[in-house]
Order: structure tokens, then sequence, then C-alpha cells
């Protein structure tokens, strides 16, 4: 602000432009205090509101977490199947696999496999020379489901009459991509015949010099 004292022998108009050049700098200034004033008050609350989001965002990440447990725990007994021919089933699927599975795998003669249903995935129809639906069956017990994934496991390719057949615990997408995540690391393993397993739900575990 100006120091200027006015003097009476200032021209009046000189004095005037003074003082209204004084109550501008006090405007100015209270003005600026306010603005200070607002800022500080908006500072807070955005501090507040970036805590809340932050735990709104773990609070979502839990219950996604929670979510794809529940979904996975509700297909523990399906297996995925890629390979038979589109609409081979002939719109029985289940009775279709009671009677191929057990030849199919080498299963122990009378295995009851108790399937509970089965049906083709929901994509849309594949086009000519895509890659035919998968069949997903869940099954009453879930030993019958492990025992099927050993089955196929131990017999390393699954051929049936020229199609290469594939068996996959049935998982939701969120879990699938963070499996695939492992792939590149699975790669490795075999390649230098290093023994692993993938464990539920995305562990991976390696047997090295006897040491797991």
């Amino acid at each position: 602000s100006l120091s200027l004292s006015l003097s009476p022998s200032l021209p009046l108009s000189i004095s005037s432009t003074i003082v209204e050049i004084k109550q501008g700098n006090a405007d100015i200034l209270g003005r600026l205090t306010s603005i200070e004033a607002h800022l500080s008050d908006s500072d807070g609350r955005l501090l507040a509101a970036e805590m809340k989001i932050e735990m709104l965002s773990l609070d979502l990440a839990n219950l996604r977490s929670r979510l794809d447990d529940q979904e996975n725990r509700a297909r523990r007994n399906n297996i995925r199947i890629l390979g038979f021919p589109e609409r081979i089933e002939k719109g029985n699927p289940a009775r279709f696999l009671g009677e191929v599975l057990p030849v199919l795998l080498k299963l122990p003669e009378g295995t009851d496999l108790s399937i509970e249903r089965a049906h083709c995935s929901l994509a849309l129809m594949p086009a000519p020379g895509q890659r035919p639906h998968p069949l997903v069956v869940k099954f009453l017990c879930f030993p019958v489901k492990e025992l099927l994934l050993k089955a196929a496991r131990e017999l390393g390719k699954v051929d049936w009459d020229g199609h290469n057949i594939m068996f996959f615990p049935d998982l939701s997408k969120a879990l699938q991509d963070r499996r695939r995540l492992f792939l590149p690391v699975k790669k490795i393993l075999r390649d230098k015949n290093i023994k692993y397993g993938l464990f539920y739900p995305a562990t991976l575990r390696i047997t090295l010099n006897g040491k797991t």
C-alpha cells in the first residue's frame, strides 16, 4: 500500500486518486485473504475426498476378490473340454460325454461319472475354421472331476477321431488371466525339464533337487 500522506498542498484530484488506490489495495488484500481461506478449505476437502476414494477403492478390490472367489468355488466341480467338433453331442452333451469320456481317458471299468449337467459355452457360433465351442460339464462329485483331470494329464495327448481333446478346470476369466501370467515361466521350466505345478487359485510350485 502507498504510504503517501495527504497534504493540503496536493491537488484535490491527486488526493482523491491516492485515496482510491489505498482503498483498492485494501480490497485486493481482503480478497486475497478470502481466497487463501477458501483454498485452504478446498485443500482440506480434497484431501478428505482422496482418502475416501482410496478407502472405497480398497473396499471395491476386496469385494471383487470375494466375488471372484465365490464364482470359482461355484465352478469347482466343472471341467471345460476343448476340441470336440461342433454339435457332435447332438443336443445331449451329458449323454455324449458320459459315453465317450470313460473310453477316451481309459478310466477304470464301471467308473460312475455322475454328470449333473453339461452344455456348450454361450459364446457366439464360431465361423468355419475357428475353434469349436468348449463343452462345460459339471460333476456331482469333486473327486470325479479331479480323476478326469489327472487321467488327462497322465495320458499327455488325448486324441478322439483325429481331434486333440484338452481338459481344463472351469475358471472365471479374472482367474484365468492371473494364471496366464505364468505361461512364459512355465515354458522355461518345461524347456529345462523342471517339475512344476500350478495350484488353485494361482500359485506356482516348483520342485528342484527334491525341494519344493
